[in-house]
């Protein structure tokens, strides 16, 4: 098991059939941390530290990505199996309940993992997402462009898997700087180090994709007529703006959260949905329960960069 996170211990448990590899430090109140596409649980190596000056802390890698088992079968890797993943880790660890924040796939296995399991999220943090069905269903041409990868991830076995691999460097690299919107050096030398090992596992490719391939052939299904959990805040910053004008999208009607993209910098709103992003730079841990958060951030905290709605 890759050590990615300093001061943290790196291991393995085996549940829900697979092996899932994580890392945990610290004490206190639990918070899980789940990453997002095309990273692994490194994306939290600057973040974690920090809240385990007062929480324990645990970094999985979801199923398919990074350490963790790689099972074959699009339907296993659909956003509630990758919830039972987590519940069933943080049950080995002892924790019933927890605080959960997750960044792009992570924050769609998070949502997930609250419907199911309401009585296991103590809070909800999401990042960078807006629902499968309000993405789908209210498609425009404008969205379908910025979110080609949707449907160029979901094609069918084998002609995706051989289209990436003739050079899969330049595609999740491609991916991870947010088609243009960030450089390599956003990123720190052991993070992109854990990054290019996982993207150079077969397995991981071909499981990536069948997790997007999930997304519109068994979450789309599983969702329908869900409805969020808490009230969302639509992101304020430069990248969210620029991302939120381009692409045509407006605030849902029935999200009902306050729509804070054109907040002056500073605003007690804006203040909110940075908490989770603020920690780095106040030097302090984040307090948590953190309010749903859905967004598109220039998240300086976690240099991921890649904070594109996925």
């Amino acid at each position: 098991m890759r050590k990615d996170i300093p001061g943290f211990t790196a291991t393995y448990a085996t549940l829900n059939g697979i092996d899932i590899g994580f890392e945990v430090g610290g004490a206190g109140p639990p918070v899980l941390l789940l990453h997002g596409f095309p990273q692994t649980h490194a994306m939290w190596a600057e973040v974690a530290p920090i809240l385990a000056q007062e929480f324990t802390v645990v970094c999985p890698d979801l199923r398919g990505y990074g350490e963790s088992g790689k099972p074959s079968g699009v339907a296993r890797y659909s956003f509630r199996e990758m919830a039972r993943d987590q519940v069933f880790l943080m049950r080995r660890l002892r924790f019933d309940s927890f605080h959960l924040a997750g960044h792009n796939r992570g924050a769609r296995t998070a949502h997930r993992l609250t419907l199911d399991t309401p009585q296991a999220v103590r809070s909800l943090t999401v990042m960078d997402i807006i629902p499968i069905h309000r993405l789908l269903n209210d498609l425009t041409h404008k969205v379908a462009k910025a979110y080609y990868h949707w449907f160029f991830l979901a094609q069918p076995r084998p002609f995706l898997e051989t289209l990436i691999t003739a050079d899969p460097e330049a595609y999740y690299k491609r991916c991870l700087l947010a088609f243009g919107k960030a450089t390599l050096v956003d990123f720190k030398p052991t993070q992109l180090a854990a990054y290019r090992s996982a993207w150079a596992d077969p397995d991981c490719r071909r499981a990536v994709c069948d997790d997007c391939r999930a997304a519109i052939e068994v979450d789309f299904d599983l969702d329908r007529g869900r409805s969020w959990p808490l009230r969302p805040l639509l992101g304020a910053g430069p990248v969210w703006g620029r991302w939120c004008h381009g692409a045509g999208l407006r605030r849902p009607r029935h999200m009902g959260g306050p729509d804070i993209r054109h907040d002056r910098p500073g605003h007690p709103r804006q203040a909110l949905l940075c908490r989770t992003v603020a920690a780095r730079h106040r030097r302090r841990p984040v307090r948590l329960p953190v309010r749903v958060t859905s967004g598109r951030l220039p998240c300086p905290l976690l240099r991921c960069g890649s904070c594109w709605p996925i």
